[in-house]
């Protein structure tokens, strides 16, 4: 498995950076189809452009400013520089470099990462020539109208030659489990508690990112690895007890691992970024278990009963109806145990392969009970489905005409595909390939010419 490369856009308010960001989202045809309800609001997106992919971290806007757990900007400065593998700077092209400018190119080019200086606005009447910011010491500088759609394919031409060659690691037999929710939600605890629970713990691991504390124990004659994304305070720098939410440290956590625990304080449910984070491991494609932690605290568990709780989280996570919902307590060990078993059930349902005839059944009972619809003249035909990969599940559906497919017919392929085999606890991934364009981009390719593909047209549209 390759761990994919990480993208991150900093710089001051009111930049641009969220213009930048989406336009630059906006510009892929996504793997995933964007659907309603999941994850249209994140931050962070996985993005695929001459055959690389990366993830894209908007690094100024996970939580609002009132929030106070709100990272400054030399802070978001420094935790890219030292987690991302490329740093994408933004600056204002109508404004002189300040001071704060200054500081950030500073920071961003000791890191010795590859750095990209973006003068954003330039549709602007009074922006500045390039020259101005030269003095900021970036070499690869990129003028952009987020607003207008200019410079935007230069500027992810740009990320992609900059990007690290992805090494594929080699497989092995352990299981990875991280730990991932917002500050003070019990997740050293519950780490802790993990940990201790087993007598056979093999080693601490050297973390390669230091900043995630790791261990590795035995479980049922499984080896797992357990990530704790709470290890993220740094000495002298955060108040004792108060831990700032790191997006691009959970970012790594969650690429690393199999099986996410998503922990939510039972005093503090229906949090919006636990939603956030929930969508996040769901686009990575790993497992899921919402964790309700500190069930210790609630005092009156007549009133405040898990019954009447598991409707209300399970409506707040309608997006991930696939992932199990556990209460847990740190304290009294309660349900503690249980979440290897969930961890070894779902790394299991993650693996397992699909017979093509079932799989194609499945299709045209679909087709034949309930077809997509598409426009007047143009509807998409669904000809036969096959799967891919597995970890996670991966499955492609061939036909024409596919783009018309609607996501709600999506949602009910993968609802079907669900109730024929177990994925609780994964999510599932769906792509549509057009048999049309396959066969010409064949065709063209066998004549020596290039294929068809998103970048071409846009060459062929700007010679015309």
């Amino acid at each position: 498995m390759a761990k994919l490369p990480t993208v991150a856009i900093v710089g001051q308010t009111n930049v641009g950076k969220s213009s930048l960001f989406n336009r630059l989202y906006g510009s892929q045809e996504a793997i995933v189809a964007r659907e309603a309800g999941t994850t249209r609001d994140n931050v962070v997106r996985r993005i695929t452009e001459a055959d690389k992919t990366f993830w894209l971290v908007d690094t100024a806007g996970l939580k609002s400013a009132e929030d106070e757990f709100e990272a400054t900007i030399q802070e978001q400065i420094v935790e890219a520089t030292e987690v991302a593998d490329v740093i994408v700077v933004v600056v204002d092209s109508t404004q002189y470099p300040s001071d704060e400018d200054r500081r950030i190119a500073k920071t961003a080019l000791k890191s010795k990462k590859p750095v990209i200086l973006v003068t954003n606005k330039t549709d602007i009447k009074g922006n500045l020539p390039i020259d101005e910011f030269r003095r900021l010491g970036v070499k690869d500088i990129i003028r952009t109208s987020a607003e207008h759609n200019d410079g935007i394919d230069e500027l992810l031409e740009s990320i992609v030659d900059h990007l690290p060659v992805v090494k594929a690691t080699e497989p092995d037999d352990v299981l990875r489990i991280a730990l991932i929710g917002r500050p003070n939600v019990g997740k050293s605890h519950l780490f802790n508690t993990l940990a201790g629970k087993q007598q056979a713990v093999v080693a601490n691991i050297a973390g390669t990112t230091r900043d995630v504390n790791r261990v590795q124990v035995n479980y049922h004659k499984q080896a797992i690895e357990l990530l704790d994304t709470a290890g993220i305070r740094r000495q002298g720098k955060q108040e004792v007890g108060i831990e700032k939410f790191s997006v691009l440290r959970t970012l790594a956590a969650i690429e690393e691992a199999d099986v996410c625990f998503l922990l939510m304080d039972v005093n503090e449910l229906n949090v919006q970024l636990d939603q956030r984070l929930a969508g996040l491991i769901a686009e990575a494609g790993k497992g899921l278990v919402l964790v309700v932690s500190k069930w210790d605290s609630v005092e009156d568990k007549d009133a405040y009963t898990r019954d009447a709780l598991a409707p209300k989280i399970a409506y707040n996570f309608k997006f991930t109806p696939w992932a199990p919902l556990i209460f847990t307590s740190s304290v009294t060990g309660q349900n503690v145990t249980k979440l290897y078993d969930l961890a070894l059930d779902i790394i299991k349902r993650r693996d397992q392969t699909t017979k093509t005839r079932v799989l194609n059944d499945l299709l045209q009972n679909a087709i034949q009970k309930h077809p997509p619809s598409g426009l007047k003249n143009t509807h998409p035909k669904l000809r036969y489905m096959v799967q891919t990969d597995t970890l996670p599940p991966w499955f492609v559906i061939y036909g024409s005409n596919l783009k018309f497919v609607h996501w709600s017919y999506k949602r009910h392929l993968e609802r079907l595909i669900r109730e024929t085999y177990d994925y609780a606890g994964t999510p599932i991934k769906l792509s549509f390939r057009d048999e049309k364009q396959i066969k010409s981009n064949r065709e063209r390719v066998a004549r020596g010419l290039e294929p068809v593909t998103k970048a071409y047209k846009k060459a062929k549209n700007a010679e015309k």
